[in-house]
């Protein structure tokens, strides 16, 4: 494909996408920022193959596949434990219903290990099968299963109100 070609399909594909891929992106990290920060890096690395992605039949999954693979990469370099950009959650936009459960969503995925994370994010955000999930993540179907499995306990365990028998009242 020719570069003016070339460079206007994947103009087209970003302007089209870029707001899918930040969100998945910020579902992954939790911080906007760094969200922008690994969709930018995928987004480079998915212009440098673009010429291959034409030939692709799902380029959203090809995206999300690279999207995620950036963000898991990063995971494993150390920097996210060394800095901290958001100590607290964002605030929602103004138009979400229930406010105080989006924030106690987003503080228990935060605290998901990467993978799952990832796996949750892929399974239930981007509606992924399974086979689908294992694909993107380069593992088994169980070990999706069970990443997604611990990571859906962990979100209950830390969104389920406790019971005090106590007390008798929830906290």
């Amino acid at each position: 494909m020719a570069g003016p070609a070339r460079d206007e399909q994947y103009t087209a594909y970003v302007a089209a996408r870029l707001p899918w891929l930040q969100r998945v992106a910020y579902l992954l990290c939790q911080d906007w920022d760094r969200a922008d920060d690994l969709v930018q890096v995928a987004l480079t690395r998915l212009y440098v193959r673009w010429n291959r992605v034409g030939s692709v039949e799902n380029v959203d999954g090809y995206a999300r596949t690279v999207l995620l693979r950036v963000f898991l990469a990063e995971q494993r370099t150390g920097w996210w434990k060394r800095v901290s950009t958001v100590r607290e959650p964002p605030e929602p936009s103004p138009d979400t219903a229930d406010r105080d459960g989006d924030l106690d969503l987003r503080t228990a995925l935060r605290e998901l290990a990467p993978r799952q994370r990832a796996a949750v994010v892929l399974r239930f955000y981007c509606d992924l099968s399974v086979e689908q999930t294992a694909e993107v993540l380069d593992c088994s179907p169980g070990t999706v299963k069970s990443q997604t499995s611990r990571g859906l306990a962990a979100l209950r365990r830390a969104l389920v109100p406790t019971v005090s028998i106590e007390e008798g009242t929830a906290r």
